[in-house]
This record gives C-alpha cells, structure tokens and sequence, in this order.
C-alpha cells in the first residue's frame, strides 16, 4: 500500500453550531474558517488533553491500517470565543478550552452502525478488533459501538476512551504487556474469525518509523502538566514504546480475542 507519512492541517473555530450531549464530555458540532462543520473534541472537557491525544493516535492508526476515519485536524480556539453563550456549562467549557483543540470532519447524515442492521465481513472486522486490542480501546460495545454508517461504508470515530494507560504512567511497561481482556465486551468480536490473518498483515505495516510519524504529531502543549513526569519529547517516546511493545507481542492480545471468542 501507497504510504504517506500523516499531516494534519489546522483551522481555526469560527462559530459554535450545536453541543452533542453524547458522554460527559460535550463535543460540538463547530464550522472551521475553512467553511467546513467539524466534531470538535475540547482540550477543556473531562479528560483534557489525554483523551484528545488517544483520538489523534487512534484515528491516525486506523488510518494507516486502511481503516475509514473522518479527516482529523487540529482546532484553534480564540479566547473571545464563545462569550454570548448561554449556557454556562458550555461557556465554561469554552474558556478552559483556549487554544489548540482536536477536530473531526462532520461526516452529514451519518447513521450509528447497528450490528442488528449491518452485519460486517469477517475481515474488517477482525481488523477492527485487532487496532482495538492494540489501543486498549474500551468503548466499542452494543451498548456504545462508536461506528458510523456513512455512503454506506463503515467509519470509526471516537478513539478517546483508549490508552488508558496514560491516566497513571505508572508501570506502562507492564501495562504494554497485557493481554486486553476487555475485547470480550467487543460488537465485532463474534464476526472476527480472522484475527491470525489479520495479525500478520497488520504487523508488517505498523512499523516503528510509522509510529514514530504518529506519535510526533502530538503538540507540546498536550504533553505538559503539573505533574512533571517527563519533558515532552520523553512523553512522546513512552506513546511509541507503548505501542511498539503491543504490536512486538500482538500475540498476547490475539490470543485473548480468540479465546473470548470462543466463549462466546
């Protein structure tokens, strides 16, 4: 497959549409001065920063593995923004949001993906299995598929949830080698029969320098906290080892697919 290494543009917020009440953490639906609507994720909201880097590199993984994802983009956000908004929730959430921001390209018309309705091949899903497994992403149940139907093809949004290792830093290197037992809360896992095929696929394109290109993505200013652990650059090092040394033993994870699989 062609492979170009990931760039993304930036567009600064001009109006405020309307507040998704989906989660806790109230996206919008905002048009970019770009003339484009976008689903704007605030560095302000529950998880900050943490939960914009997760969807920067998740999105950017499915991406890579030829995966459809909606355009992500960065999100300026001007500190006069938002000033005659009434509610004061979002105002706040506003005002904590100054600056740089993570925005999806607002995919119109778009339907939740029903695994009722739509019933995926054995390969896509297994491929979304196995990013998912590898990101530790727990939010993409029934309950919660976090898919879109859109022209009819599948698209994967909100990656937020995953890389829960980052909430803690603690013992990351433990955390690489785990398997993900929570796959077995997955919509996809009964239709993904193909997780050895997909393993060995996946693995020769998920390389270093690739993930190296997605991890240097990260602005500074999402990598700086008062906690101190760690410059931005050692940030950026433990993402990659993280993933590096998840795709180095994907076997723990693909085995923990299969066997939940089977149980089911």
């Amino acid at each position: 497959m062609n492979y170009n290494p990931p760039q993304l543009r930036t567009i600064k917020v001009i109006r405020y549409v309307t507040p998704l009440r989906e989660g806790g953490s109230l996206p919008a639906i905002a048009e970019g001065d770009d003339e484009f609507l976008y689903v704007l994720k605030f560095c302000g909201a529950g998880q900050g920063v943490k939960a914009l880097i997760a969807e920067l590199i998740g999105g950017e993984l499915a991406r890579l593995l030829g995966l459809k994802v909606p355009e992500l983009v960065f999100a300026n956000l001007d500190e006069a923004f938002g000033r005659s908004e009434a509610d004061e929730e979002i105002q706040d959430l506003l005002k904590f949001s100054v600056g740089l921001n993570l925005a999806l390209h607002y995919l119109s018309g778009a339907i939740t993906y029903d695994p009722v309705v739509n019933t995926l091949d054995a390969k896509l899903a297994s491929k979304i299995v196995w990013l998912d497994c590898l990101l530790t992403n727990v939010d993409r149940t029934p309950r919660n598929t976090n898919m879109l139907m859109w022209h009819k093809e599948l698209w994967l949004i909100d990656h937020g949830a995953a890389l829960y290792f980052h909430h803690s830093w603690n013992n990351w290197q433990e955390s690489a080698k785990r398997p993900f037992v929570q796959v077995k809360d997955h919509v996809l896992l009964p239709q993904a029969s193909e997780l050895d095929e997909v393993d060995a696929e996946f693995k020769s394109i998920v390389t270093s320098e690739r993930i190296y290109n997605i991890v240097n993505l990260i602005p500074d200013d999402w990598l700086t906290d008062e906690s101190g652990n760690g410059t931005p650059a050692e940030r950026r090092e433990v993402y990659a080892q993280f993933l590096l040394t998840r795709i180095a033993l994907s076997a723990i994870f693909v085995t923990e697919a299969k066997n939940a699989r089977s149980a089911i």
